[in-house]
């Protein structure tokens, strides 16, 4: 069985299931080794999904703001050793001065979070007494999290944190008099040729863009209804989730980073390095960079790095294999989708399945 045929057969059981709904892009360098869509952008209308599709990435929009933070540390706009709150003149709240964005990009600020994930706390839950659409401004996060007591002191930990992109985000602002997103908008998308991606209301009607849904299932697993995600996060992205983006755009904005072409050379180069230590896991080490986290194996060797996100009615991820020049993209319109499909995916590409000279170019 070739490569491509095992792909297609796995994902077309994933969607028999409904345990899959979404799009595969697999590329090395300029060629494209796989391409396939599976399951509906509209679960009511039975809209299928295709690759020119945009999804909501959750939390893969971290890798947006961290470029644009870096492109202006590159700038002189600001530092990695800024302090946030002395420079967004936040005094009064509980977050310390000595976060700066270092601490920031790589979550070791210790600041709480607004939804503590890593507690078990479900982000859904922040919009049962407040209106979603209440949210729609970088600045509109705050109250959500400004006064939390921290979890630990800057630089003394790592856990993931929303919320300090939220901050970035802000900084950012500052910086170029302009919004996170016309700033994301010029000097990330435009810059890496995203053609289609752009940060889209849920509440506006916008053309090719997947409905986040996902199954109710009885006691014996079967799919008896579905649950759309409209009043499960704000309806606009923010800084820390919610950009539409396609998956060939997705790809071409890591290829963009990774060819030097949205940071110099040296933030490029810090950009694809881990910078602090995560967790340890089963023959791994995972380690965090600026936006990015890193599988480390024994021989301190990275195996892969990747962004992943996940929202209700989202999930989505990139992962590259530095080795092979290979990216994996899984776009999805349900939550949790992508987490076990990507392991089948890195198998394939560790084991050596896929040709090394493609023809075809990503479209």
């Amino acid at each position: 069985m070739n490569a491509t045929h095992e792909i297609d057969q796995y994902f077309t059981e994933l969607e028999e299931q409904s345990l899959f709904s979404g799009v595969v892009l697999i590329t090395r360098g300029a060629s494209q080794l796989y391409a396939g869509a599976f399951g509906y952008a509209s679960q009511p209308w039975k809209v299928a999904n295709t690759l020119d599709i945009r999804f909501d990435t959750a939390s893969i929009t971290k890798l947006f703001t961290s470029i644009a933070a870096l492109q202006l540390v590159d700038h002189g706009l600001l530092a990695l050793d800024t302090s946030a709150i002395d420079y967004l003149g936040l005094t009064g709240t509980a977050i310390s001065s000595e976060v700066d964005v270092f601490h920031l990009l790589t979550h070791t600020s210790g600041i709480g979070d607004d939804a503590e994930e890593e507690n078990g706390e479900d982000y859904a839950d922040l919009w049962i007494a407040k209106p979603n659409y209440s949210v729609t401004n970088t600045a509109d996060f705050l109250p959500q999290f400004a006064l939390k007591p921290a979890n630990f002191a800057p630089g003394e930990g790592c856990r993931y944190c929303n919320c300090s992109f939220v901050l970035l985000g802000l900084m950012i602002e500052k910086a170029t008099g302009l919004t996170y997103r016309d700033y994301v908008r010029q000097n990330v998308f435009a810059r890496a040729n995203m053609r289609h991606s752009d940060f889209l209301r849920m509440d506006h009607v916008h053309r090719r863009v997947a409905e986040g849904a996902d199954p109710i299932r009885d006691e014996a697993g079967n799919v008896v209804a579905w649950k759309k995600n409209i009043y499960s996060f704000p309806p606009v992205g923010s800084p820390d989730s919610g950009a539409h983006v396609t998956a060939p755009d997705l790809d071409r904005f890591l290829r963009a980073v990774t060819a030097g072409e949205l940071l110099s050379p040296e933030l490029t180069q810090a950009f694809l390095s881990p910078q602090v230590h995560y967790r340890d896991m089963d023959g791994w080490t995972m380690k965090y960079g600026f936006g990015l986290w890193f599988y480390v194996d024994s021989a301190s060797k990275i195996v892969c790095y990747q962004k992943e996100g996940i929202n209700a009615g989202v999930s989505g991820l990139i992962r590259h294999f530095p080795d092979q020049d290979i990216n994996v993209v899984l776009l999805a319109n349900m939550e949790g989708a992508v987490w076990k499909p990507v392991w089948k995916l890195h198998e394939m590409v560790v084991d050596g399945q896929f040709d090394p000279s493609p023809a075809s170019p990503p479209e």
